[in-house]
């Protein structure tokens, strides 16, 4: 192998590993989505694990039971829209913009 391709494997190795380290760390973080003026949030790892769903007592009306679950659903897109970003541009920093297919 020429010194050139050595030099890139070797790059593509340490990338490989700071891509690892950083989806390991993204792993620990929680973002935080809400809706109705916070009156529904909801915490979920970037994963996507929803860890909670509160739900402020003046929204809760059984006879406003659809508005409540789109409350809920907006809430829950809202934190997955932050988690996804966060995912992206960690591994934006990570990779240095390089958007190389199944790196992530």
């Amino acid at each position: 192998m020429t010194n050139n391709m050595q030099q890139l494997m070797a790059q593509a190795k340490k990338l490989q590993s700071k891509v690892e380290e950083a989806q390991k760390e993204l792993g620990t973080k929680e973002v935080t989505g809400s809706a109705g003026s916070d009156s529904v949030t909801v915490l979920m790892t970037i994963s996507g694990d929803v860890k909670s769903i509160s739900v402020a007592e003046e929204v809760i009306d059984p006879k406003e039971r659809d508005m409540l679950e789109a409350l809920i659903i907006a809430a829950l897109h809202d934190a997955k829209q932050k988690a996804n970003k966060m995912y992206e541009d960690r591994m934006r920093e990570v990779t240095g913009g390089l958007g190389a297919p199944g790196l992530f």
